[in-house]
């Protein structure tokens, strides 16, 4: 069904979850999967496009560095594993994006950052400067010193708010799932993929499960569709696509793909800072 209805895309936001990022045995980083993603990303960047990656990981990384087996359930201990894992995860970014010869910047955030008025537009000329550099920013959530991400979800909704404030056209989340589906496809085998969503309403909503499907990742469904909701209300397309392979970013740019698809349906009353405080509290 190739239209290349993504190639005319300009600015685009790619999210990637904990468990694309990790070992599914050991929790700790596939290098290797990350290697390709960077090489997916900075081929984009080749092509004239804007790309800003939006990266979850650094608990789970941080957890290893530190040897703590399971995922911790306490705050402070997130947030001590966030401070390890988050300067870890950025070297190891780093070194990569420069073999491409590509440069990084990472942009850290909190929830202030998008419902102050003073703080929104400092962030938003920051990433329209570093795109003028041509500069590949990477996103995560400041969560060694807040909690809004820990207790949110893994970085769905941050993404779409980063989506909205930099006027992308298209949304990628990358998860463990192959996108929406009519029920939970884990414990329903008669789940059915839904490829086109043009309107989010009740009946979609009720489509989320809050379940989540691995040790590493804490956003479900629930929160994916919350960031559908940011991110088309923004005028930008977004999409859930499975993480396991990251070359499915080049199929998704040729239009050709296994996934979501929820399309733009901007709002003119649509305001971040309000969204936030009505549904992210």
């Amino acid at each position: 069904m190739s239209t290349n209805r993504f190639k005319k895309k300009k600015r685009v936001v790619i999210k990637i979850g904990s468990s694309s990022l990790t070992h599914l045995k050991t929790g700790k980083i596939d290098f290797i999967k990350l290697e390709k993603l960077v090489r997916q990303l900075c081929d984009l960047k080749n092509q004239n496009i804007d790309v800003c990656l939006v990266s979850s990981g650094a608990i789970a990384v941080g957890r290893n560095i530190l040897g703590i087996n399971k995922r911790p359930k306490n705050i402070s201990t997130k947030q001590a594993c966030a401070a390890v894992g988050q300067s870890a995860l950025m070297m190891t970014y780093q070194k990569l994006f420069s073999e491409y010869q590509q440069t990084c910047g990472q942009v850290l955030m909190t929830k202030k950052t998008m419902t102050d008025n003073v703080s929104r537009t400092n962030a938003r000329n920051t990433f329209e400067e570093l795109f003028k550099l041509g500069v590949i920013p990477v996103v995560n959530e400041n969560d060694t010193v807040n909690t809004y991400e820990i207790q949110f979800g893994d970085n769905d909704s941050l993404a779409a708010l980063v989506a909205s404030l930099i006027g992308a056209d298209l949304l990628i989340l990358l998860s463990d799932i192959d996108g929406l589906f009519t029920d939970n496809p884990k414990n329903n085998p008669d789940a059915k993929l839904v490829e086109l969503v043009d309107k989010i309403d009740d009946t979609v909503l009720h489509m989320a499960s809050v379940e989540t499907g691995s040790d590493v990742g804490t956003g479900g469904m629930a929160t994916k569709l919350n960031a559908a909701r940011i991110a088309t209300y923004s005028g930008a397309d977004m999409i859930i696509a499975n993480g396991a392979d990251v070359e499915i970013i080049h199929d998704i740019m040729e239009d050709d793909f296994v996934g979501t698809v929820f399309t733009a349906n901007k709002k003119d009353d649509f305001f971040i800072a309000d969204f936030i405080e009505e549904n992210m509290n």
